[in-house]
């Protein structure tokens, strides 16, 4: 019978007992055996307790083998140090990027001398430091006009104040920047509408150029700071020359925003402590969560892009370990930065779709709080009559406050859709809140504006929330996906630590319809936030363009190996190596070197069909790579042991994978 018959018989077998299922129909017998396909159906409903709206929750995310979804989900791999990749609605993951941490199913940064190695070298502390592992918290897509256009991805690293550039072509990152003045970011890696920046925003506060001061010197020489890191998209890379710094207030940042359309040019930053809490509960001081959450108000960070540059231009900064700083002096004086006070522990400052309004969450507030952008503007050009200690102009909330909407209990995050509903994540309600905007949204809903529509339970205390292309000019609003902190009872025990539990749900239809249809666990890290594309935005390869490519270039390396040019040479203790792969062997298979040689391996991967991978691991030097298809790759050490050691293939690649291997021998000096 036809899938879409099977899909039917699904649909309307419901569960077996008749007061859980009173509008089932029964399913007639047909020639090519349909009855028997509904009885089996039937069958392990009954024996599994499934509910009708189970077997249609599984109908709405089954994407059949050889078929693809229709969304990819970019995740954050927490402290993992890894961004996830995951199809939708099926929620497979698909791939982990290797980023701040090495990975060897990738070949990344193990162990070797080589491209890949240089790139997480990039993110070393300024003394030289290595670091190898990160925490990751809050990818961005590149946009264009506002959407998604496919091509980059960019994620934070909190621990160690970090920013990655992942091509999107190949899925693989291609740079790493350390924060030369921060050591943790939060607010990270928001960019704007056009890409031409990437926002930073700090967390926590310290000296910025990574002195000593005293926490009784908090007020005075602790500071917070927001980086604009200028991207450029014809090499791909961060320009780290034409970057710079605002300084701000020892407040803690936390999520960034950046303005669209209506709001273009401003970047919105969420904040708390602005009781400027030290903690110290070991000497008889209130805790840091006690003294953070004493005040009513802290404050939404303001800031103006133009004005920033204005002053770049004007060389109105301040050189900081080597890097331009706009003063916070400056930054008050020249109207970069401003304050609008916000509800209790905020946590969140997200931009609705026409850029004319921005909402907060106060964590200890049940409203969320939308601030107008319009009113914004014409209370900074009013000027602001009262300031900070720091001297920074304090806007009246109630002159720039559109509305508050009470949704619940613990809101963290807001989404947005095409329907003019937006979606806020409660943690200590353990829901998602839909509720209506008001302005050019209100011809997009039948209910009244700036009102809670419904709530829907997940399981259980969820934080982020990421609704399909919610970040963008125009939302999908097909899917959201509740990225919940706890798991509890979800799934089976693995251990103390359980995993993160991502929980899809189909918003699809108006009102209070918007049922929780897929449980998926995270084994990995903890995921915080993630965006939503398309998936036929990305346009990745399957296979290199060119044999011999260099995926740090995204070009033909001058290096690479063709057949015929494989070999050793010497030159002193300077051993060359080039080498091809091929199914199923390396060319060439004995390698004879001696203890302290310096030894360059080229390496090229001669495959040009789909997915024919090869990998390379060679025990005793700790060195493992991978190799796609075209795909060349140099690497260099130093020999120190001596002895027999096997190379070999790594990837499954073919019925001799096995053979796949040759000798590397070391005799002694």
């Amino acid at each position: 019978m036809s899938v879409m018959a099977l899909i039917l018989l699904m649909a309307v077998a419901g569960c077996s007992k008749e007061e859980e299922s009173p509008t089932a129909t029964a399913v007639p017998a047909s020639s090519d055996g349909g009855s028997q396909v509904a009885s089996g159906v039937s069958a392990i409903a009954a024996e599994r307790g499934l509910t009708e709206a189970d077997i249609e929750a599984a109908v709405k995310t089954f994407v059949p083998s050889g078929t693809h979804d229709e969304y990819i989900l970019f995740a954050s791999g927490g402290h993992s140090g890894q961004m996830l990749v995951i199809g939708m609605p099926s929620m497979r993951l698909l791939k982990v990027v290797g980023v701040y941490t090495p990975e060897p199913w990738q070949g990344w940064a193990v162990g070797d001398a080589s491209e890949t190695s240089h790139i997480l070298d990039g993110g070393d502390l300024q003394d030289g430091t290595e670091l190898t592992w990160g925490d990751t918290h809050h990818p961005a897509l590149s946009e264009t006009a506002g959407d998604y256009d496919g091509e980059w991805a960019f994620i934070n690293e909190k621990a160690n104040g970090r920013v990655a550039v992942i091509d999107l072509r190949d899925f693989e990152t291609k740079q790493i920047i350390k924060n030369p003045l921060s050591m943790s970011n939060h607010g990270a890696t928001m960019v704007t509408p056009d890409t031409k920046w990437v926002i930073e925003g700090g967390q926590f506060p310290a000296p910025l150029d990574g002195s000593y001061a005293s926490i009784d010197e908090y007020e005075e020489k602790w500071r917070g700071v927001l980086t604009m890191w200028k991207f450029d998209r014809s090499t791909g890379r961060i320009n780290y020359d034409e970057s710079f710094a605002v300084e701000t207030p020892p407040y803690w940042q936390d999520l960034c925003d950046a303005g669209k359309l209506v709001s273009a040019g401003m970047i919105f930053c969420g904040s708390f402590n602005s009781e400027m809490a030290t903690g110290g509960i070991e000497d008889g001081n209130p805790p840091l969560e006690a003294g953070i959450s004493q005040a009513d108000m802290d404050y939404l960070h303001i800031f103006d892009i133009d004005k920033m540059t204005a002053a770049v231009a004007a060389g109105k900064t301040d050189m900081i370990n080597g890097f331009p700083v706009i003063s916070l002096e400056t930054a008050a004086a020249e109207g970069i930065l401003h304050f609008a006070p916000e509800p209790k522990s905020p946590h969140g400052a997200d931009v609705t779709p026409d850029g004319e309004f921005v909402v907060v969450s106060g964590k200890l507030d049940p409203h969320v709080t939308v601030y107008s952008v319009p009113k914004i503007k014409e209370a900074i050009a009013a000027g602001a009559t009262e300031r900070d200690p720091f001297g920074v102009g304090i806007l009246d909330f109630d002159t720039v406050v559109e509305v508050q909407v009470e949704v619940g209990l613990g809101p963290l995050h807001t989404q947005f859709d095409d329907q003019g509903y937006a979606y806020t994540s409660l943690f200590l309600d353990s829901a998602v809140a839909r509720w209506t905007l008001g302005g050019s949204f209100s011809d997009l809903h039948s209910e009244p504006d700036w009102e809670l529509i419904h709530k829907t339970p997940v399981h259980y205390n969820i934080g982020h929330l990421v609704t399909t292309e919610g970040d963008t000019v125009s939302p999908d609003g097909k899917y959201l996906v509740a990225m919940n902190k706890w798991s509890i009872d979800r799934f089976n025990v693995v251990g103390p630590l359980l995993p993160q539990n991502f929980q899809l749900l189909d918003i699809s239809e108006s009102g209070t319809t918007m049922p929780v249809i897929y449980d998926s666990p995270i084994g990995i890290g903890e995921p915080h936030y993630a965006q939503i594309i398309k998936a036929d935005k990305l346009n990745p390869w399957e296979v290199y363009p060119e044999v011999g490519w260099n995926p740090e270039t995204q070009s033909l390396d001058p290096r690479a190996v063709a057949p015929g040019e494989e070999g050793v040479t010497r030159d002193g203790n300077n051993v060359t190596v080039k080498s091809t792969l091929i199914r199923s062997h390396f060319t060439p298979e004995r390698v004879n070197v001696k203890v302290g040689d310096r030894v360059t391996w080229h390496m090229t991967n001669l495959e040009t069909a789909f997915d024919a991978t090869h990998g390379f691991a060679l025990p005793g030097q700790n060195i493992n790579l991978s190799l796609e298809p075209g795909e060349h790759q140099t690497i260099e050490f130093e020999v120190t042991d001596e002895g027999v050691f096997t190379f070999y293939c790594t990837e499954f690649c073919s019925a001799l994978h096995l053979e796949m291997a040759g000798f590397f021998m070391v005799a002694p000096n």
